[in-house]
């Protein structure tokens, strides 16, 4: 079975991702859906992959949201977290090209907010990015 938009666009993110060298020399390769129980920090993890699907003349096309939230548990939790999603939003916002989606086209990758905010368990920062996401199919 082919694979849908959202799960196109997260494999091709999380590819585009871990080799971004920005990305890795903070997180290395632990870009997840879901983290392992004994997941090291900091990492990355898909939060959202929404998809709203749309008819466009003989295309079907999605808009998309993605959100990830970046973890960090470090003495400059809040400060790494955060250059995190910075690394992220530089490899990613308007940079179509380098994100492959198979059966797909992406049409814009477009940076919309991030923030950082201090667990609520008090051990560490969590930053949140999100991008608004154009699709269509082949």
């Amino acid at each position: 079975m082919a694979d849908g938009f959202g799960l196109a666009l997260q494999k091709g993110i999380r590819t585009r991702l871990i080799n971004y060298t920005n990305l890795t020399a903070l997180i290395s390769t632990r870009v997840y859906d879901e983290p392992p129980a004994d997941v090291v920090f900091p990492y990355l993890r898909f939060v959202e992959v929404q998809p709203r699907i749309f008819d466009v003349d003989d295309k079907t096309g999605a808009r998309v949201d993605l959100t990830m939230r970046a973890h960090s548990r470090s003495a400059s939790g809040r400060v790494e977290a955060t250059q995190v999603v910075e690394a992220v939003r530089v490899a990613l916002h308007r940079q179509e090209a380098s994100v492959t989606t198979t059966g797909f086209n992406l049409i814009e990758l477009i940076f919309d907010d991030y923030f950082a905010e201090r667990d609520a368990d008090g051990r560490g920062y969590t930053a949140y990015i999100s991008f608004n996401v154009m699709m269509e199919t082949t």
